[in-house]
């Protein structure tokens, strides 16, 4: 530690930034993706347009669920909403199967048609991988969460301590100035998204409070489950009655249970068959308090049924505020656009942090062009975390494109050939030249960007031209977006390469000589 408050801040600062930099630059660029979740999935699923969900549609899917799913414990049907997204998706469970073996099928949601839609995760796994991460357990990945973006919330806070000049610096962005221009862009994206970020790092670490501070149910309870049990008690388990009676049309149960179709998420039915089958309705969440309310009724007759008491007090009120205020559900299209530009300068926040680390100790180095063996590393691993996660993802939605449609575990796949570029990349950092391996892999990375929206126009009806002409903007708006990141690759990939670093100046004698 320094010996002035504000010296032991910056120090704070740089090393509670430093440490899990890697992992909390992952969480921003995934978790920044999440805001579009949505219309990832529907990119993703070309296969499926975007309609209002019908009576019609409604109706086939229980005629379908009628015919296929006879004996299921439980029916469910997932009705996508105006963001679209997805298909309308009926699925059961039978018998003795889990929810993982649940069958599905989707069907379009004007007309009813079951539709072939390709396998895959969508931005689902963007968003689940922002905190669960892969391949490893979760309980173990929340704990590595939790620690960054604790971590994170210390490096803001010593940031804002550190930095005399806070809010002048926000007007400060000065370009080819080496060293300077790389501090200057890390203020602009902090102070300009500051509230933003100091929001999403809380309410992330609320979300996971109990991965990092478990007490309170260890004094209260026995062990999590029993607390489980009382935060979130079940309801009375449904006995059948025997006596077999057909479920009612999805479209009169909808009309019966109060809502529109516009404003139901979800439906599921215990015990479909059974005279005592038992329908619930769950709302969608288009505001920031929306609570956990839902409708209840006999599915045979449509008649109410009194809902399960509902414990919601002061402390699971603010939980559910702050998880709404993370997730950012309810937000209309101009705040969502704000969330996900704020994601943005908060991922560009971290990357140039870390950069600027290297650029700061390089000309500190005895010899700057044979560093030792830690400040390699943290080059290489900035290298392999910042080019090479967006070029993952770049690689996630060509494989969405290139892979067979009927190919076994499609959606595995997709995920694989994430993690085998991002692999690459890390491998190619290592084994080049530093300033080489800048070059290639953000030109590689902007020339990945690029095939996206070519790709997707030559294997699909739906490429950029032509979701303009029919006004379809999430299509459209997607290969924008990429066309956006191959830019900004390409010009990174530029300034590297034209970029003509300096040494310090050496005095020999009287004469100063500028090394280059």
């Amino acid at each position: 530690m320094k010996a002035s408050f504000r010296q032991s801040m910056a120090w704070l600062h740089t090393w509670a930034g430093l440490i899990p930099a890697w992992i909390v630059f992952v969480i921003f660029l995934f978790g920044t993706t999440a805001y579009f979740e949505q219309e990832i999935n529907a990119w993703m699923r070309p296969e499926v347009r975007a309609a209002p969900v019908s009576a019609t549609a409604l109706d086939a899917a229980s005629q379908i669920l009628a015919e296929r799913a006879a004996g299921a414990e439980n029916w469910s049907v997932r009705i996508p909403g105006v963001r679209g997204g997805d298909a309308l998706v009926a699925s059961w469970i039978m018998p003795g199967a889990s929810w993982r073996d649940r069958q599905e099928i989707r069907l379009d949601p004007a007309t009813g048609r079951e539709l072939a839609v390709r396998d895959t995760e969508g931005g689902y796994f963007l968003y689940r991988f922002h905190f669960d991460l892969h391949a490893m357990p979760v309980s173990w990945a929340r704990i590595i969460v939790s620690l960054a973006a604790l971590a994170m919330l210390l490096a803001i806070i010593s940031g804002i301590v550190t930095h005399k000049k806070i809010f002048a610096d926000f007007f400060m962005l000065r370009f080819s100035k080496g060293q300077r221009s790389w501090l200057d862009a890390h203020n602009v994206t902090a102070v300009l998204a500051l509230p933003f970020h100091l929001m999403i790092t809380y309410t992330g670490l609320v979300t996971l409070v109990f991965t990092l501070m478990p007490w309170a149910i260890s004094a209260n309870f026995k062990d999590f489950d029993a607390y489980y049990e009382a935060a979130f008690p079940a309801r009375e388990t449904i006995v059948a009655s025997g006596t077999r009676a057909p479920v009612l049309p999805l479209s009169q149960l909808v009309e019966r249970s109060g809502w529109g179709v516009a404003e139901t998420s979800y439906i599921s039915i215990d015990l479909p068959g059974d005279a005592a089958a038992h329908a619930m309705f769950y709302p969608v969440v288009d505001a920031i308090s929306s609570s956990h309310e839902k409708r209840e009724l006999n599915a045979v007759t449509g008649l109410p049924l009194a809902p399960a008491p509902h414990h919601d007090g002061a402390a699971s009120a603010t939980q559910r505020v702050m998880i709404a205020l993370h997730r950012g559900d309810f937000a209309a299209p101009a705040l969502r656009w704000l969330y996900f530009l704020s994601g943005v300068a908060g991922t560009v926040m971290i990357a140039t942090g870390m950069v600027l680390w290297t650029v700061k100790r390089r000309a500190k180095l005895p010899d700057p062009s044979a560093p030792h063996f830690g400040f390699a590393l943290t080059g290489r691993l900035n290298l392999g975390v910042i080019v090479g996660a967006p070029a993952g993802i770049a690689a996630y939605f060509l494989a969405n494109r290139l892979l067979p449609l009927g190919m076994a575990h499609r959606a595995d796949w997709e995920i694989n050939i994430l993690f085998a570029v991002w692999g690459a990349v890390l491998v190619w950092g290592a084994a080049r030249r530093m300033r080489a391996a800048w070059i290639e892999a953000l030109g590689a990375c902007a020339l990945l960007w690029l095939a996206v929206p070519v790709v997707s126009a030559m294997v699909t009806e739906r490429g950029l031209f032509p979701s303009l002409a029919t006004d379809d903007w999430v299509f459209a708006g997607f290969d924008l977006i990429a066309l956006c990141m191959a830019f900004s690759f390409a010009l990174a990939a530029r300034k590297a390469a034209t970029h003509r670093s300096h040494r310090p100046a050496r005095r020999t004698g009287k004469i100063a000589e500028v090394l280059s």
